[in-house]
């Protein structure tokens, strides 16, 4: 049996652990994996997740891969956001920090962002460090605006209402609770699809279920809004996209939006039976792409040293 295939609770652990200060003084928990001097993989995770939804990425790759990946702010061991609030523009400050404090000057890595995180990934375009340690991307799961209109959660007819109450959906303030067979089974509906097996439903469950309330809800409000179209256009980046034909909360619709507006699109990708959640439904599929976006884009005279490029303190 594979690493990607085995059922294995216990997490991944890192080289290394960070405590990152983002522009606005927001502590961004970060982990490095795999061999100091091997080509760079950075992941960013999507809204109500953390690090760990990236183990089967991390397991695979970091036998001789560099993986960086870290905690969005609010969420797994990042703490509430500081004064810059949960904001587009707050996701581009912590992956720019990040970047900065991983990274070695110019040296390059492959992206890789999931929901959220590949909206981090847009958001980011036009910054600096995205352009000077940014290879190649890869954007699962995504979508660069209209969540709520296009939002398949709810069955209703497509229309005002739908929109109104998906938007009311992602902010709700309601506690998820425990994990039980009843709330596994709506985020299975909602996040995942039809065929995923129950130990990566209870995977993705505990995962979410972590996210703290305030988290969930401050950057429910951020993606209702959402509006990345200008910046998707400045992601000059070679990049792939991979979608899951059963994904409702961001449907494929997003992912074919995006792949035609990428100055320099690689494919998309889309997955049969698979929902929102694919690195964690299809880990087969992300990370043989993650591998292929390396070998095409990062050598390894450019993989550098993290080490030298830590400049922020370590978590104790």
């Amino acid at each position: 049996m594979s690493r990607l295939t085995q059922t294995n609770r216990t997490p991944p652990v890192p080289v290394r652990e960070l405590g990152v200060v983002s522009a606005d003084g927001s502590r961004v928990h970060v982990e490095l994996h795999g061999p100091e001097d091997a080509p760079a993989v950075v992941l960013a995770h999507g809204w109500t997740c953390s690090t760990r939804f990236w183990d089967a990425q991390v397991r695979d790759l970091a036998v001789d891969h560099r993986v960086v990946v870290y905690d969005q702010r609010g969420h797994g061991s990042s703490p509430a956001a500081g004064p810059g609030g949960c904001s587009t523009r707050a996701l581009a400050d912590d992956l720019e920090a990040v970047l900065r404090a991983t990274l070695a000057p110019g040296q390059k890595a492959v992206l890789g962002g999931h929901s959220m995180g590949g909206m981090t990934l847009m958001a980011a375009a036009g910054r600096d460090a995205l352009r000077e340690h940014g290879a190649a991307v890869l954007l699962c799961s995504t979508g660069s605006s209209r969540l709520t209109a296009e939002s398949l959660v709810l069955p209703l007819r497509a229309g005002a209402l739908r929109t109104r109450m998906t938007a009311a959906v992602l902010g709700a303030r309601a506690p998820l609770g425990p994990v039980t067979a009843v709330s596994k089974k709506i985020l299975k509906y909602a996040t995942m699809g039809r065929g995923s097996s129950p130990d990566k439903v209870d995977a993705c469950a505990r995962i979410v279920h972590a996210c703290p309330r305030g988290a969930r809800v401050a950057w429910g409000h951020v993606l209702a809004e959402l509006d990345l179209e200008a910046r998707l256009r400045e992601l000059r980046l070679p990049t792939a996209v991979i979608t899951g034909t059963e994904d409702r909360l961001t449907p494929p619709v997003h992912a074919r939006a995006i792949e035609a507006a990428l100055p320099q699109s690689l494919g998309l990708t889309e997955l049969p039976g698979t929902g929102h959640m694919t690195p964690v439904e299809a880990p087969e599929v992300v990370t043989a792409k993650l591998r292929e976006l390396v070998a095409s884009y990062v050598t390894v005279e450019g993989a550098g040293s993290t080490a030298a490029a830590v400049r922020e303190e370590e978590v104790a």
